[in-house]
């Protein structure tokens, strides 16, 4: 179904259309969004996860708000909790254009991003102006793609966002940086999350894993998790492989997300609900795009899911018809 104003965004580029649409958010945030419906909110039930009180199950994912711009035009939207980044300790302008592009038939998108952003500082920046939160708001970190020590960048970004952050990701699962998906495998992984757990103080840390990890690397991943006391798994983020698709932009390098994301990140969720047994909370990303498809997802496990492509097709309006519907799926 088509939103008001889809027309108009599509005309613009995708990178373009993602600018006007942050700056609209920006702008309705710092009004108070006036006129935002409450009827989600009124029927959602919160749920406590990490130790967190989320007022309903339904986050966006980190990548729509790279730079902590519209955090509050975008919880009124109503999301439960609003991820912002990825951040890395110093600004960097990310991939050369083209590198984000729309995949319409497939309703997919392909990214090549790049982590681009402002550098942590300028973000916290924002967020500490932020009269009130309407949600959860967590910060996902990750390295600059000249550091020499990705390790140190990470417990950097960790120990500058945690006095801010209702929770830190950490994000070792982008494909548009080259090695970053390394650290995801163990020793590396554990080395990464010590560095990380001695420099959150008492907030929580989740991990944001990749879709393309085969069951070894989701069972390494967990027990990793597990051991160095991370608080939660985020299952998943885009993928690098292909399955069928209409798009004439299918062949362009980078993570794919949407739709066709949907089988997989699904399958990935029951894999690390089983490696996990219950000791690590779960958190679903990818293809979500329906109430139904988030209770899908809760019964397989999650305990909360999160959004972001689906917006590019379905609207503004997704974040809550998705609250009504798991409310009324009670």
């Amino acid at each position: 179904m088509k939103y008001p104003l889809r027309s108009a965004l599509f005309c613009l580029d995708p990178e373009t259309a993602h600018r006007a649409t942050i700056a609209a958010l920006g702008a309705w945030g710092s009004l108070g969004t006036p006129f935002a419906s409450r009827s989600g909110s009124e029927v959602s039930a919160g749920v406590r996860v990490a130790g967190i009180d989320f007022p309903n199950r339904v986050g966006l994912a980190a990548g729509l708000d790279k730079n902590a711009e519209a955090v509050a035009g975008l919880f009124g939207l109503g999301f439960g909790a609003v991820e912002v980044g990825t951040l890395t300790p110093r600004p960097q302008p990310g991939n050369p254009r083209p590198r984000l592009f729309r995949l319409t038939e497939d309703e997919a998108v392909i990214n090549r991003m790049g982590f681009n952003n402002d550098g942590i500082d300028a973000a916290l920046a924002r967020i500490a102006r932020l009269k009130r939160r309407a949600g959860v708001l967590g910060i996902n970190v990750g390295a600059n793609k000249d550091s020499v020590d990705r390790v140190a960048d990470y417990a950097e970004g960790v120990r500058k966002a945690a006095p801010h952050a209702d929770y830190i990701t950490i994000n070792v699962s982008s494909p548009n940086t080259p090695g970053l998906r390394d650290l995801q495998s163990r020793p590396a992984l554990d080395e990464l999350l010590a560095g990380c757990d001695a420099a959150r103080g008492g907030t929580p840390l989740f991990l944001k894993i990749a879709p393309d990890l085969d069951r070894a690397g989701i069972d390494g991943a967990v027990r990793a998790a597990i051991d160095n006391r991370v608080d939660a798994l985020i299952v998943s983020n885009t993928t690098i492989a292909r399955p069928s698709l209409l798009s004439r932009f299918a062949g362009e390098a980078g993570g794919l997300s949407g739709a066709p994301l949907r089988q997989l990140a699904a399958a990935k969720l029951v894999e690390a609900r089983e490696a996990s047994g219950g000791m690590l909370p779960l958190i679903s990303a990818g293809g979500i795009d329906s109430a139904e498809e988030a209770r899908r997802r809760l019964d397989a496990g999650a305990a909360l899911v999160q959004i972001y492509s689906a917006l590019v097709y379905r609207g503004p309006g997704l974040a809550r018809e998705i609250v009504r519907g798991l409310a009324a799926s009670r």
